[in-house]
């Protein structure tokens, strides 16, 4: 397996001063560097977009025999200070600039820098234009389901009887369903050892005590490998068939790599637990669709909201391939690879999400196929962040911290380490490619969304690369880049 691809299904000192600043504006300036533009305030206004002039006290009579010569309004000042909360251009594009021109990043680096409070962007990196996202992708998948399927929504793995001596197991696209207790984890896991003795004690209440299993996992629609994948992946073993019913993200219970077919490996793993709560079961499991039954009892998993947030802070692919489907499942009542994507589309459309250049293929960014925007980026991360969608929680809660949590816990340590705990992004990472959109609170609070992605890297420069956006993200959050806030 390729050493990006491989990071990406794990993943996945002080500030620069004024004076630096203005050199390296002036740099800037005097030297045209090439793919940047910069959106400048005008310091020089108000609120209303006009100037206003100074008025003299009230005319007062002058002490007899003394000429005083006529009042006037004196000069503008030519650096006016920035009203509280301001971010000023000039010192984000000092912070970053260093970095995101790094040749180590390739010819294609773009993105945007984003003042929260004004609602605009102060600097632009490139042509703003879209880019292979890797795991930010991650980001539009886990806004939509909390949108689209609820941040309480949980999801239930059912046993139910079929009649003639047979029972069902039914997935309902838990996506950490687990196969035995873990007491520990968190969120909260179901698991099919439960799920088990709960049906081994509904059966035996009813005088029975031996069953043949089906399971339907339907609920989820072939394709279980995304077209949108490089083929080497399935044999590779980068990502599992996505089904409505597996344990465990379909990894096996010892060794490494996936499961040929996670559905039926599930319903083998509900048969042994079932066995060793004193049910006979009679045969192999067989796949089926439960169509009516009655229900004989359920194992629920933690709300989505949990689980989104969790699954943007360690990267998990499966885990936002699930929910992906569940997209697709909530907007148009199938869930594949194609009706995930496109209805994480329709829904962050609804939503005032700018998707003008973006394309999608999967819920993990793991098809490099895909296309997006740092403005669609921007956008996600400035509607989570918005008071008036607290459904949207889990996606601010669920970043990583710089240097503390998720796949950021060994990052940013060079060469801002005041930038620690100060940033908070989502990073993506695939063979050749480097991405990073989050959240940074400067020196002073103030706060700034951005996106920052490069997907033409030398592949010998990949490590060098992620470090630069790492240094560019990390130069926000140790910079003063505008007045201290109210």
């Amino acid at each position: 397996m390729r050493s990006g691809e491989m990071a990406h299904a794990r993943e996945e000192g002080g500030w620069l001063g004024r004076a630096l600043a203005a050199l390296l504006v002036v740099a800037v300036v005097a030297t045209g560097v090439a793919g940047w533009r910069l959106d400048w305030y005008d310091d020089l206004v108000g609120d209303s977009g006009s100037t206003q002039q100074a008025t003299g006290p009230a005319d007062v009579p002058p002490p007899p025999g003394l000429e005083l010569p006529a009042l006037t309004a004196p000069d503008p000042v030519d650096t006016p200070l920035d009203p509280p909360g301001r971010i000023r251009a000039a010192s984000v594009q000092a912070a970053v600039l260093p970095f995101v021109t790094d040749p180590v990043l390739g010819p294609h680096v773009t993105g945007v820098v984003e003042d929260l409070a004004a609602g605009k962007p102060v600097v632009t990196v490139g042509d703003g234009g879209a880019a292979m996202p890797a795991s930010t992708t991650k980001l539009l998948t886990t806004t939509a389901a909390l949108s689209a399927v609820g941040p309480e929504t949980r999801f239930a793995t059912r046993v139910v009887a079929a009649g003639k001596g047979r029972i069902v197991l039914v997935g309902g696209g838990d996506p950490f369903l687990a196969s035995k207790p873990l007491p520990t984890a968190y969120p909260a896991h179901a698991d099919v050892v439960t799920l088990a003795q709960q049906t081994a004690a509904a059966l035996q209440a009813q005088g029975r005590s031996r069953v043949r299993l089906g399971y339907d996992d339907s609920l989820f629609s072939e394709p279980s490998f995304n077209p949108a994948w490089p083929a080497h992946y399935l044999p590779e073993h980068v990502v599992s068939r996505v089904t409505a019913l597996w344990v465990d993200e379909g990894r096996p219970a010892t060794g490494s790599g996936r499961v040929d077919d996670p559905s039926l490996y599930a319903a083998q793993t509900f048969a042994a637990a079932l066995t060793a709560a004193g049910i006979t079961v009679v045969g192999a499991p067989t796949r089926g669709v439960a169509s009516g039954g009655t229900e004989l009892t359920r194992v629920e998993s933690a709300p989505l909201r949990e689980i989104a947030a969790r699954i943007l802070e360690i990267s998990d692919n499966e885990g936002a391939e699930v929910l992906s489907h569940q997209v697709g499942v909530a907007v148009a009542g199938k869930g594949t690879f194609a009706d995930g994507a496109a209805g994480v589309l329709s829904t962050l459309g609804a939503l005032g999400v700018p998707l003008d250049g973006v394309t999608v293929h999967d819920g993990s960014g793991l098809s490099r196929e895909n296309r997006i925007t740092p403005a669609a980026l921007v956008g996600v991360l400035r509607l989570a962040l918005d008071p008036a969608h607290p459904e949207l929680d889990p996606i601010v809660t669920g970043l990583p911290v710089a240097g503390f949590s998720g796949s950021l816990t060994n990052r940013f340590d060079q060469p801002f380490p005041t930038s620690r705990g100060l940033v908070r992004a989502k990073t993506g990472t695939l063979t050749n490619v480097s991405s990073l959109a989050g959240i940074a609170v400067d020196q002073d609070g103030n706060q700034m969304v951005f996106a920052l992605m490069a997907d033409r890297i030398a592949q010998v420069d990949e490590t060098k690369a992620q470090r630069a956006l790492d240094a560019a993200a990390g130069a926000l959050g140790a910079c003063h880049c505008g007045s201290v806030p109210n």
